[in-house]
């Protein structure tokens, strides 16, 4: 017996297939093409695989491989490819001492999303992440959070920012940001969890991880896949940690809040906030052009907030019979 058809004994079982391309974060078929041949495995794959198979059949697969490999330590189950590599950390490090104030989140926000991607979704199985952040405090509380810098693998487009939308206690980042807590959602349509959560177009399952730093919170990293239960492993959650602290270097320290602030209101669906959204490039445009001809010139960070905040005082004000529920 080779190292295929062991593998295709241990897969023939429908359930633990599709347990174990969710923890190797592959297509179930993926699975089936390496035991058929189709395709093979590359090392970094077959380490996932070492890892996800019960203890009992692991050392017997990875003595077949020593029949598929002359060097069988490529297939090592290396713990590194759970944990952020340690020259990433440094080069987030290097940017929050060396970027000027003005790009620093935008900077550090896309190098952070960028490395996450390729870490917890290494086949492009399909995976968004947004960094979503408290909007200003209206009366001393936060009433709502905005969707900011987000990028995504297909089927969602590349750069998610132009998608953003405001979220409340309605939504799973609004949860985990008044209660300062991980949570994750394996299968949003049956949702058996009873936390709050919409589902949007492709996602399967979600995550969102809050921004903390001394005990106060700016929002949540959200983190949706096209896979069942794709963050249900306990070692995709510790990377979703990690990467969450290092968004945190992002912000600036008066971004952050006490959690007892946080006073989230319920907002409308994505379908009715779109057409507030209509034509916001070239409001925040004018506010920029107009700013220009006063002392205080508008930078296009603060423009794009002072028109956020117009919108969220305009969906704060709807009559209550044009908000869900």
């Amino acid at each position: 017996m080779d190292w295929r058809e062991f593998l295709g004994s241990i897969i023939s079982n429908a359930s633990e297939r599709d347990r174990i391309a969710t923890e190797i974060g592959v297509h179930s078929v993926t699975l089936s093409r390496w035991v058929s041949g189709e395709s093979s495995p590359r090392p970094h794959n077959m380490r996932q695989l070492l890892r996800a198979i019960p203890k009992q059949q692991r050392n017997q697969l990875q003595s077949l491989l020593e029949k598929y490999s002359s060097d069988v330590s490529d297939f090592d189950i290396d713990t590194s490819e759970q944990e952020i590599p340690y020259k990433f950390i440094m080069e987030v490090l290097d940017a929050r001492a060396s970027i000027p104030d003005l790009l620093r989140f935008w900077s550090i926000t896309r190098m952070v999303l960028q490395q996450a991607l390729r870490q917890l979704d290494p086949e492009g199985v399909g995976m968004a992440i947004t960094v979503v952040r408290c909007m200003p405090p209206r009366d001393g509380k936060i009433r709502s959070l905005r969707e900011s810098v987000g990028l995504g693998t297909p089927p969602w487009g590349g750069d998610l920012e132009e998608k953003a939308l405001l979220l409340g206690a309605e939504s799973l980042a609004g949860h985990v940001t008044v209660s300062c807590r991980l949570e994750h959602i394996g299968d949003l349509q049956a949702n058996k969890t009873f936390l709050p959560a919409y589902q949007v177009e492709h996602e399967v399952s979600a995550v969102a991880c809050p921004i903390m730093h001394a005990c106060r919170v700016a929002g949540c990293l959200l983190l949706s896949s096209t896979q069942l239960d794709y963050f249900g492993p306990e070692a995709r959650l510790s990377l979703v940690r990690g990467y969450t602290n290092l968004v945190a270097l992002a912000f600036n320290p008066d971004e952050f809040y006490d959690p007892e602030k946080i006073a989230l209101h319920i907002m409308p669906p994505p379908t009715r906030q779109q057409t507030f959204f209509d034509g916001f490039r070239q409001r925040v445009l004018k506010l920029m052009q107009d700013s220009s001809r006063s002392e205080k010139r508008l930078a296009s960070p603060e423009a794009e907030q002072l028109e956020w905040q117009q919108i969220e005082s305009a969906l704060l004000d709807l009559p209550p019979e044009n908000k869900p529920g």
